[in-house]
């Protein structure tokens, strides 16, 4: 008589959802499986798969054995393909699923034929058996299995965690990529690496955010219903399901703006090209990659309650809230001393500062003198200014460098005109989308006859119709604003370049005549440098930053600049 065949669930188990596409698939597994129930005249009457991780303290077979445990099933083998797709929580974990299996009398096989079905009783010869005499012979052998899976589990993981927290501290990125940002992989010379590149439509928004923050004109409330009408929308994201990866179960997103996540964007340093996180120890370091904005930008739209700093070693350093008082670049706006911190000792090359010394005729002398107590060095204020203006009555810009910071200001321009362009383009785009949902709404009034419904839809509508007369007028707007003359604005940053000295005596104000001095160096100048007029340091570098929004620049700004505050250092 043949012998029924037995029953049985089978399970599949990938650690990461990427394993199941990539080398042991749940496929390859599933095809092993059932080879192996076939060559023994074995039914398997259900396949369980888990894309997940079994070093959870629930162990994800559970769900298997639970299924397994009830009577009404009537399964009598549970099949693996090894101990490690089983559990990779060590001997303890193996043993607690085992024994669930056993006490149901559903026995535990793998292909490998590790687990071994064979019991023996040490009492059989004397004809006695306890519970203690009868043992699986495999049962240590499955155990060592069970603790090398998990050894192993540690291994890789320690390996994988360990390389990202590396990579991530050298200023890669290891993570999702944020709203904003695409990942992309590129050739380094620590291998094959991921960055981050601006999203080609998403980048524009955040550059709008914070563009408009800094300005300091619109309101949290009016700069999300800004971008809100330029057709911002969360990114979209898809919840799947942990058996079945190619299953969307729901999707997240697609939400506007709101100024509570406006203001997260906002504080999130890597938009700077920063990144700040656990992995870092929580301190800042400066990306392989740009940021979609600079620090400086950065710095102006978080208005003082998150700023980033680098010192002149560029180490960088993230303050958030009010600066306490022994951080606050004190005596930089110091009339009396402008120049302070802007020109350096010639002999250690750290920041000149500022105070007046009493005589003893009671009489205060002010000068400019290093902080360095292991050498003396102290100009009297006046020879000092007389200093830096003789300075300046020689400042001569070659051409070739002129004509870079023309060009610059000419793409610039290009720039910001064309980011005009695809605010119009997407206002646009938005009212389409908003007639088009405004029909549709007219279209299910036609066919309802609930008065209740009907009201409800007549709301919706006349909010749609709103929404359309608003983006209509401000696209009239934007399409009626005065441009600038940029003939005429390249003609005024000319004269800047070609008569430094006549706009260096123009300045009034102490203040913004040391800022104006301070426009036309990259790195700050020792005091040498400029008795011999001969500054080694690179010039223009701040003078390009402060030419960022050629709209703003008019007659008035060559004389006082108005932001100057805004955009230089300190």
């Amino acid at each position: 008589m043949q012998a029924e065949p037995q029953n049985a669930v089978a399970a599949i188990r990938v650690s990461t959802t990427k394993q199941g596409t990539d080398g042991d698939s749940p496929d390859a597994q599933k095809e092993q499986i059932e080879r192996f129930a076939q060559n023994k005249g074995i039914v398997i009457k259900k396949f369980f798969v888990f894309l997940e991780s079994a070093s959870k303290e629930q162990q994800p077979m559970q769900e298997a054995i639970d299924y397994c445990k009830n009577p009404k099933n009537k399964i009598d083998l549970f099949i693996i393909k090894s101990i490690d797709r089983f559990t990779r929580g060590g001997s303890l974990s193996y043993d607690l699923l085992k024994n669930q299996l056993e006490a149901s009398k559903v026995r535990l096989v793998d292909i490998y034929g590790v687990i071994s079905s064979e019991s023996v009783n040490t009492l059989d010869h004397l004809g006695f058996e306890y519970k203690w005499s009868r043992y699986s012979p495999s049962k240590k052998s499955e155990m060592l299995e069970a603790e090398r899976s998990k050894d192993e589990l540690r291994d890789i993981m320690s390996r994988m965690i360990g390389a990202e927290i590396r990579y991530t501290q050298l200023g890669y990125w290891m993570r999702q990529s944020p709203y904003g940002y695409v990942s992309e992989k590129i050739e380094t010379r620590n291998g094959k690496r991921c960055i981050l590149r601006p999203h080609p439509e998403e980048a524009t928004f955040v550059r709008k955010m914070y563009e408009l923050r800094a300005r300091g004109i619109l309101t949290d409330k009016q700069i999300t219903a800004e971008l809100n009408n330029q057709g911002f929308k969360t990114r979209i994201r898809y919840k799947r399901d942990r058996n079945d990866n190619n299953k969307v179960i729901s999707q997240t997103g697609g939400q506007p703006l709101t100024e509570k996540a406006m203001q997260k964007m906002l504080r999130n340093p890597i938009y700077a090209g920063v990144n700040e996180e656990k992995w870092t120890s929580g301190k800042p370091v400066k990306c392989v990659f740009d940021g979609i904005v600079d620090i400086e930008l950065f710095n102006n739209a978080n208005e003082g309650k998150v700023t980033i700093t680098e010192d002149s070693d560029g180490k960088l350093a993230i303050i958030k809230g009010t600066p306490v008082s022994y951080l606050v670049n004190k005596g930089v706006r110091n009339s009396e001393f402008a120049f302070r911190k802007y020109v350096l000792c010639p002999d250690c090359r750290k920041p000149l500062l500022g105070s007046s010394s009493r005589g003893k005729a009671g009489k205060y002398y002010p000068a400019y003198h290093c902080s360095n107590y292991g050498h003396y060095f102290r100009i009297p204020k006046a020879q000092f200014e007389e200093t830096v203006a003789g300075f300046m009555s020689t400042l001569v810009f070659p051409k070739d460098t002129v004509d870079k910071v023309m060009d610059a200001i000419e793409a610039e321009w290009i720039r910001r005109q064309e980011d005009g362009e695809i605010v119009a383009r997407r206002l646009e785009e938005r009212i389409q989308t908003l007639r088009s949902e405004a029909q549709l709404t007219i279209t299910k009034i036609k066919f309802l006859s609930s008065e209740t419904a009907i009201k409800y839809m007549e709301e919706d509508l006349l909010k749609i119709e709103r929404q359309i007369e608003q983006l209509i007028n401000e696209k009239a707007i934007k399409m009626t604003e005065e441009k600038p003359d940029m003939k005429s604005i390249l003609q005024r940053v000319k004269n800047l370049l070609d008569h430094p000295i006549e706009l260096y005596d123009k300045q009034i104000d102490p203040i913004k005549k040391a800022q104006f001095f301070r426009l036309f160096f990259k790195d700050l100048p020792t005091y040498a440098d400029l008795q011999n007029r001969t500054p080694q340091k690179g010039v223009l570098h701040p003078l390009l930053d402060i030419i960022k929004d050629p709209s703003k620049l008019d007659e008035s700004l060559m004389v006082i600049p108005r932001r100057i505050e805004l955009l230089l250092p300190g």
